[in-house]
């Protein structure tokens, strides 16, 4: 994996939100985060609360396996 700079990290990051939502969905995501104070770190503690490590890596192992194709 290479390293990016910051402008063109944000550049993916916007295709990736935009991909994935929509360009309207992606510009009221950037919105809602921006709004209000947020802690990523905190956020993805509780992300994931309800679920152990091994289904965790099940479904990441799913997802992968479903991209690769």
């Amino acid at each position: 994996m290479n390293t990016l700079t910051d402008t063109e990290l944000k550049i993916q990051g916007v295709e990736v939100l935009i991909d994935a939502l929509g360009e309207v969905m992606a510009e009221k995501f950037i919105t809602l985060i921006s709004r209000e104070p947020f802690d990523y770190t905190e956020w993805q503690r509780n992300l994931w609360g309800d679920k152990s490590i091994e289904e965790l890596s099940s479904l990441a192992m799913a997802h992968r396996n479903n991209t690769e194709k």
